[in-house]
């Protein structure tokens, strides 16, 4: 029990999406009179959209506090003492206590904890070489990096950007900078740009992206930022160019957020993430759960650990911590790996495993590529749409679907996430019962099209 009260404190360290969610969960079944609860939080947000950051950037999403789900005075009015701008620099897992500092004054102080709960999320992977701290080159992880980066975009004249790395995020933030008017530029070390497709369908967001005046280097690494006489990045460096940018915006992926926990001894896995079991509690501790950002995930079609970063994972697992440390009972079963995004008007989905995923856990499979559309043919309105499958073979077990469309064309991606986890062969879904009427999907949909061909393939293959 915590010293001088006869009630459990629970202590969060992370305001956003996974401890926030387990503050409130855990509130919701235990009362303030059983549990005292109190979270840490660095920034100076506290439940907030990281994944809306590019759309307030570029204009969509007018101000910034459309993206907060709950303030720290709702936290509070709940009875969850969060404390803004104040982080955690040690946990001392035998003392069941953790040390924080108040980055204003620079304060720091000891709290007692019994039970706790790590959500320190991810930061952005910064590049290890000159310049990379440099004014003018910004990050976009959490609702304080998106203001700054406004306030950038705000004082400085030049319209170019550079945005290095062509993943989700950098994706995003390049048609923010479109929709704001500069010149776009971005440097991708793969080949294709989103790495998280294979490279056949990358090629169809590059076409894209450059459909829309971004330019796509591709195959080629930042080696250096350039800075001006003032200090500010004026340009950024590759082994044979130069492009100049009055603004450098990081899209790199990002890294879990585990150095607390690393020096804390807490177990970490393969990708950096903390590792806990289905009830996300950390393995070989009793009362310390993580989740987020910061932890790593079983992907239930490989069987493998995967760290994979997004706001609906942080938010399950913060219900299911919350209900196990309120005293209930909840499980994380694992992923399958879904994600969309867009370019413009140009949709982007994903779930299950690329071809290199699944060489690499040592599966045999099948892939086939549909070329369909997201209404009836005569239907106005009726968009191209690409759609790539892989099965095993032999069994035809379904493995991933990847899908470039326009509208209409990225929430198709979900049929084949509810299949994956139910372990569909793409026999079986050949038969399922989809909504059809000309303004929704062809008679076939594009995603059973693809079905069809995978099942007709696997079914040829011979032994």
């Amino acid at each position: 029990m915590s010293m001088n009260s006869g009630r459990e404190r629970l202590v969060v360290i992370g305001g956003d999406a996974a401890g926030m969610s387990a503050a409130s969960q855990a509130r919701r079944l235990r009362g303030p009179d059983e549990l005292e609860i109190v979270a840490f939080e660095r920034g100076h947000f506290s439940s907030y959209s990281a994944c809306g950051i590019p759309y307030w950037v570029g204009g969509d999403v007018g101000e910034r506090d459309r993206l907060v789900a709950r303030s720290p005075e709702e936290h509070r009015a709940r009875g969850i003492d969060l404390r803004m701008r104040t982080e955690v620099t040690e946990i001392d897992v035998a003392g069941k206590r953790v040390r924080a500092r108040d980055v204003d004054s620079g304060a720091e102080s000891w709290t007692s904890f019994d039970k706790l709960v790590i959500g320190t999320g991810a930061r952005p992977i910064r590049p290890d070489m000159p310049g990379a701290a440099a004014p003018g080159v910004h990050g976009v992880q959490t609702l304080d990096d998106g203001q700054a980066l406004l306030d950038t975009l705000a004082r400085t004249r030049g319209r170019r950007a550079v945005v290095v790395g062509a993943g989700y995020i950098g994706v995003e933030m390049a048609e923010a900078m479109i929709n704001r008017g500069y010149e776009v530029t971005v440097v991708n070390r793969g080949s294709e740009p989103m790495s998280t497709l294979d490279p056949d369908m990358g090629r169809l967001v590059h076409k894209a992206m450059e459909g829309l005046g971004i330019t796509m280097v591709n195959d080629t690494e930042v080696t250096e930022v350039l800075t001006g006489q003032d200090g500010r990045v004026r340009a950024v460096a590759t082994e044979d160019a130069e492009y100049p940018a009055d603004v450098v915006i990081l899209g790199i992926g990002v890294r879990p957020e585990t150095r607390l926990a690393a020096a804390a001894g807490l177990p970490l896995g393969g990708h950096g993430g903390l590792l806990t079991d289905l009830a996300m509690r950390v393995r070989g501790h009793e009362d310390i759960w993580a989740g987020g950002d910061c932890v790593e995930v079983l992907n239930l079609v490989s069987g493998q650990e995967q760290y994979i970063p997004l706001g609906t994972h942080a938010n399950k697992h913060g219900q299911v911590i919350g209900t196990n440390v309120g005293g209930g009972y909840a499980t994380f079963p694992g992923v399958v790996g879904t994600a969309v995004s867009k370019v413009c008007d140009l949709e982007i989905a994903r779930t299950g495993l690329r071809e290199k995923d699944a060489l690499r856990v040592g599966l045999q499979f099948e892939t086939v590529t549909i070329e369909s559309t997201s209404r009836a043919g005569y239907y106005p309105g009726a968009d191209p749409m690409t759609v790539k499958m892989l099965a095993e073979r032999r069994t035809g077990r379904l493995l991933g679907v990847q899908i470039v469309g326009r509208e209409g064309a990225g929430k198709r991606v979900d049929i084949a996430a509810v299949a994956l986890t139910a372990e569909m062969t793409v026999e079986q879904m050949t038969a399922l019962d989809l909504g059809y009427a000309p303004p929704f999907s062809p008679v076939w949909d594009p995603v059973l099209v693809a079905a069809r061909k995978a099942a007709s393939k696997v079914r040829k293959v011979t032994y």
